[in-house]
């Protein structure tokens, strides 16, 4: 996480470089940030560069001098639109398949929840998964494991999205039993890194269809209650 505290200190940056629109500049920015693993894209925004990096979504002038993070909304509609989720919501589609599903019998909402094995708050929403379901609420699970890649937690969550049952493998370790250990290609990773890029700092974490991330354990009432609201006639999800 050390480029993540690195880039917090940085909210606009002046760098000394001549201003020509191009990747260069841009890329010589970042190096002055020491990210070194990034994807340039356009922004919707004249003059900027959306920047995905392993830390976090970055704003770039084209000439290289300024640099932005956090997420940028639209506010020119009715609602305000996170254009930052929504562009990482291409990248949430690209791990459809190796998401831990539980589907709602007669399915109005999905919600997409980060989650960590060992977090106290997740477990007790993994209890209440049939009531999430009864509401009409399918939940997809993707990996968080909050003490970071490489530790026992994620360890145990590869050996659960990796066993020949990954459902209930996922709910014995929720209940505090032993994950045996199995491996399989499947990257956390991938799920962790676009977690952080979404910004998220704990554990549940839970990304609603509209590109709204809700921090924190939701009762299933409540959960039902806050989509309802964004979409009353109950939107169907895929």
């Amino acid at each position: 996480m050390k480029n993540r505290l690195l880039l917090l200190s940085f909210v606009a940056l002046a760098i000394t470089r001549p201003a020509y629109a191009d990747d260069a500049a841009i890329t010589h920015a970042l190096d002055r940030l020491g990210v070194h693993h990034a994807e340039i894209q356009p922004s919707p925004v004249a003059g900027l560069k959306t920047v995905l990096t392993e830390s976090g979504v970055l704003y770039v002038s084209d000439d290289g001098r300024h640099v932005i993070q956090g997420p940028m909304y639209d506010v020119g509609s009715s609602q305000p639109v996170n254009v930052t989720n929504q562009l990482l919501n291409k990248r949430l589609n690209a791990l459809q398949d190796e998401m831990i599903v539980y589907q709602a019998p007669e399915q109005k909402h999905v919600i997409t929840v980060f989650t960590d094995i060992t977090c106290g708050y997740c477990h007790k929403l993994h209890e209440q998964i049939k009531d999430y379901n009864a509401l009409g609420i399918t939940i997809r699970y993707l990996a968080f494991p909050r003490q970071g890649l490489n530790s026992q937690a994620e360890k145990d969550m590869v050996s659960v999205w990796c066993s020949a049952d990954p459902k209930t493998a996922f709910t014995k370790a929720m209940h505090g039993d032993a994950v045996p250990p199995a491996t399989c290609k499947i990257d956390l990773s991938r799920h962790y890194q676009l977690g952080v890029q979404y910004g998220i700092q704990g554990t549940p974490a839970i990304l609603l269809e509209s590109g709204v991330m809700v921090p924190g354990y939701q009762s299933p009432k409540e959960m039902a209650a806050m989509l309802d609201q964004q979409s009353p006639n109950g939107a169907t999800g895929g």
